[in-house]
């Protein structure tokens, strides 16, 4: 996903997809609103594509539509191949926090596993206030660099080739303490 000044086809795609999302449930802007804690206004830019959504923003919109990221971005994406090339590998990029995801392996109907490889820069953080998938299982594993991963208000300080198991209850944050970024890999499956 693009996320700079100037709306590309992934951007339309996903803003149609939040849209329908949320009418396809019968909600108004408004109670959509009142369930992501995002506003109504950046609600309605985000469905006509006028904002590119941050990290925070579709952690939340996922949250409550129960659903995780990576489903969330595989649905405006063409039926996924079975082998996904690396440079055919989705990306999307959140300037704000200088968090960068790769969908490594998207999800896929019928099957309960992705992977999601993450990298924070020195010194960035992400928040998400609730799992978008109440008891998601996940794997995070450290490939480089050292990374905070904060679970329900427990602090994990995880370290290259560092592994941790958990489900996904409550509040999470990422945070790469520095000096170099960190770059990790999680493991979903779904329930």
């Amino acid at each position: 996903m693009r996320n700079d000044d100037l709306p590309g086809e992934e951007d339309h795609r996903l803003a149609a997809r939040l849209a329908a999302l949320r009418t396809d449930r019968g909600w108004s802007l408004d109670e959509l609103a009142r369930r992501s804690g995002i506003s109504r206004s950046t609600l309605s830019r985000l469905e006509r594509a006028e904002l590119s959504p941050t990290a925070a923003q579709l952690g939340r919109l996922c949250s409550a539509h129960g659903r995780t990221v990576s489903r969330l971005l595989a649905e405006v994406e063409a039926e996924p191949p079975g082998l996904l090339r690396a440079a055919d590998q989705p990306r999307w990029h959140d300037p704000a926090t200088g968090f960068a995801r790769r969908s490594v392996s998207p999800p896929h109907p019928g099957l309960r596993a992705e992977l999601v490889e993450g990298t924070l820069q020195p010194g960035a953080a992400v928040r998400y206030d609730a799992p978008p998938v109440p008891g998601l299982e996940q794997h995070l594993w450290v490939l480089d660099g050292e990374l905070h991963l904060e679970l329900d208000g427990t602090v994990h300080h995880l370290a290259a080739g560092d592994c941790l198991r958990y489900r996904l209850h409550g509040t999470s944050g990422f945070h790469c303490p520095g000096p170099h970024p960190a770059r990790y890999l999680i493991a979903l499956v779904l329930p």
